[in-house]
């Protein structure tokens, strides 16, 4: 039988996973309890392969779209991007991935590091993290503690990671928060814990942009949600999912309009939409969705282009409207102005570092 090139392997699978999750959810459940799986070794932050993408070495987090005049900037970049990648673990072999596994980290940068780490490539020096990152069926382990413990343990090198990079790598430099899905999920926790009572730190903040996650309104003491495109030390969060269709478990979260970048219920016409691109990556679509916020959600009319997959789970049809898998893709241009503008903002105020 002739092999699958892992590129296209790994796009088939990326593909394929809503169909195999709407089949069965145990398909990827672990066959052990947590405690009885041994850890992956932590990893050592001193070490570069221990990163996905990195300012100062060629990778993923440096592409744009093909065939665009876009342009990675980072050599020049007056500020950092700390970016928590989503899972790209789905397997049941153990309860959190071993970040020397190559074929999940090819996976994970052809991916997420590629395709939403790169958004922020014209304005940020991009620092993202390989972890010990729990299995997608931690998110959906609701009859044992397994899950929360395998997520305890992916964020504990988040924020090993993060602590390396304030002592080694910022030398005070503003800087982004950003990340997806999972990712998003330990950022939030290392805002929380690290940065919304630190005040050094959040005068570093230029902005969080926590998407694809349940961020709540009472997360934080002092960090509020972004109002406009250009408030600085602040977060937006968003969720999209079809028009018309709730989301259940990110209902009464924060959301961003990323067609305007305010809270407000007004619903922004596509035309705002500078250009989502595709899971091929290989062009931007103009136009592409509209956005409406409702609920903690963003609303949408369904992409008349192709390559952006909604992400189904098994058993639970209201969610099948759900854009998650597109939360970056759909909105690419805007992220990447939004990003700018803030930047831009940031450096305007004589009171920053």
């Amino acid at each position: 039988m002739k092999s699958v090139p892992f590129r296209r392997a790994g796009r088939l699978a990326f593909l394929l996973l809503p169909l195999v999750l709407g089949s069965c959810l145990n398909v990827i459940k672990p066959g052990r309890e947590f405690a009885r799986y041994p850890p992956p070794t932590a990893p050592d932050y001193a070490q570069p392969d221990t990163w996905a993408a990195l300012p100062t070495r060629r990778d993923s987090a440096d592409a744009v779209p093909y065939g665009t005049s876009l342009r990675d900037q980072q050599a020049n970049a007056s500020v950092d991007v700390f970016f928590v990648h989503p899972t790209t673990y789905y397997r049941r072999g153990s309860w959190n991935a071993d970040v020397a596994d190559a074929r999940v980290n090819l996976f994970t940068d052809r991916s997420t590091i590629r395709k939403q780490a790169s958004v922020f490539n014209n304005v940020g020096r991009i620092y993202a993290p390989r972890y010990r990152q729990a299995t997608l069926f931690s998110f959906f382990d609701e009859k044992s503690e397994n899950g929360k413990e395998a997520l305890n343990l992916a964020y504990s090198d988040v924020k090993a990671a993060f602590d390396y990079y304030l002592a080694h790598y910022n030398q005070g430099r503003p800087f982004i928060v950003a990340g997806h899905s999972q990712g998003t999920f330990h950022a939030t926790r290392l805002l929380r814990e690290l940065v919304d009572q630190n005040p050094k730190l959040r005068r570093q903040l230029v902005a969080a942009y926590l998407i694809g996650f349940n961020v709540k309104p009472t997360e934080y003491q002092v960090l509020r949600p972004c109002e406009d495109s250009t408030q600085t030390g602040c977060y937006v969060a968003w969720n999209s999912v079809e028009w018309g269709n709730d989301y259940p478990p990110f209902q009464g979260g924060v959301a961003v309009n990323p067609l305007t970048w305010r809270t407000d219920t007004v619903a922004a016409p596509a035309s705002l939409n500078l250009g989502g691109t595709p899971y091929e990556f290989n062009r931007l679509d103009t136009a592409v969705v509209d956005a409406k916020v409702h609920n903690g959600l963003v609303w949408l009319h369904t992409p008349k282009a192709s390559g952006y997959p909604r992400f189904l789970l098994p058993g639970r049809p209201e969610l099948r409207h759900s854009f998650h898998i597109a939360d970056y893709a759909l909105y690419y241009m805007n992220i990447r102005q939004n990003a700018a503008a803030r930047v831009r903002a940031y450096t305007a105020q004589p009171h920053r570092p």
